[in-house]
């Protein structure tokens, strides 16, 4: 009886143990065809290369000569695909996690067609500029006028948008319309834009300077008030030496040209100290014209400013531009002159513009210019 009870329960723990183990032995089989190495095959890279691998000692079950379940000959289970030696036919390092090894590698072409469509559509197209005038080249619109310092790019967007530019006698509304500075009439508001390559200042000339770029005497002279400029500049007209007041200087030939030529009549305004008691009709004498040894000369306008005692402050405009023409005039009435000073010239105003200073002019004054000489 204790025999038959102890084969019975022999045969049950064997059977139980024959079904346990199958069920291990279909785990590792579903592993081993799923690509996965099973627990006791799984080996760690720890850093030993390319060729690292378990040993000729790698356990019970990894033997060299190869068991059943591993070993580096490889048996009908040894060496998976992720983890065995060199010989194995695995990737760099054992028990990796690189591509699967069913999953098909790309083909080149298939590579070179996704690069192209990734670069088409990142590619922007090709804007087409608008045509000035015939010619693709030119700068645009509202950069030239900013340039010119009619304000901030968004500001001449604005002026544009206004209807108050006008590009050869034609009023431009659409944006981004390209010019050339150098060839193309550029006016906003009626009035002339001076492009970059123009330079317009002007200069409350100090008594005692010279009223030349370069004096040979060593004098100090205009050139010692623009020594630091990239291009050469000239003075508009003269002063003397001991009157003071506004003088122009700028690059641009043909302007200068015309504000000193007597076909345009820019107006030159002064101020001068003399000694009284004047005489009433002073003024009327001077634009009747006082007869000088080279002709006569006429004064567009006269007033007195100030009058204190016998100093007199007074204020004389007109269009002649002959040497030393205002103290001529006035030596000849018999008032001879104490002190001079330029206050205008044409449209620009000295203001309250300190004695020796220069100041590039504003666009604005330079376009005032163009229009008295019909530039």
């Amino acid at each position: 009886m204790r025999s038959s009870g102890r084969n019975s329960r022999g045969s049950g723990s064997g059977s139980g143990g024959n079904n346990y183990r199958g069920a291990g032995n279909r785990r590792d089989e579903q592993q081993q065809r799923a690509g996965r190495p099973r627990p006791e095959e799984r080996r760690y890279d720890v850093g030993g290369g390319p060729q690292a691998g378990p040993g000729p000692k790698a356990g019970p079950k990894g033997g060299s000569q190869g068991g059943p379940k591993g070993g580096s000959q490889g048996g009908p289970k040894g060496g998976g695909p992720k983890g065995g030696t060199a010989k194995s036919g695995a990737p760099k390092g054992v028990g990796g996690r690189g591509r699967k090894p069913n999953a098909p590698a790309r083909p080149r072409e298939y590579e070179a067609q996704m690069e192209e469509r990734n670069r088409a559509r990142h590619d922007k197209p090709r804007i087409a500029l608008p045509k000035t005038f015939g010619e693709v080249e030119g700068e645009r619109l509202q950069k030239v006028l900013a340039r010119a310092g009619m304000g901030s790019r968004r500001a001449c967007e604005e002026l544009i948008d206004q209807a108050r530019v006008e590009v050869n006698g034609k009023i431009v509304t659409e944006q981004g319309l390209r010019v050339d500075p150098e060839k193309d009439e550029i006016k906003v508001d009626g009035l002339t834009v001076a492009t970059q390559s123009y330079l317009f200042f002007a200069l409350n000339k100090p008594a005692g300077v010279v009223s030349t770029m370069e004096d040979p005497d060593g004098r100090q002279c205009l050139g010692d008030y623009v020594t630091n400029r990239e291009t050469r500049l000239f003075h508009v007209g003269r002063l003397d030496t001991e009157t003071e007041g506004i003088i122009l200087l700028t690059n641009h030939g043909e302007l200068a040209h015309r504000l000193t030529h007597p076909r345009y009549g820019v107006k030159k305004t002064y101020l001068a100290a003399i000694q009284g008691p004047l005489p009433r009709d002073l003024g009327k004498r001077l634009k009747s014209g006082i007869e000088l040894e080279d002709g006569y000369a006429r004064a567009d306008h006269f007033r007195v400013v100030q009058n204190t005692g016998k100093n007199y402050l007074v204020e004389v405009s007109l269009h002649e531009g002959r040497k030393h023409i205002v103290r001529r005039m006035l030596a000849e009435a018999g008032f001879p002159v104490d002190k001079l000073v330029r206050t205008a010239f044409g449209p620009i105003a000295l203001g309250d513009q300190k004695s020796g200073w220069l100041r590039r002019m504003t666009n604005t004054e330079v376009g005032m210019l163009m229009r008295e000489v019909e530039l």
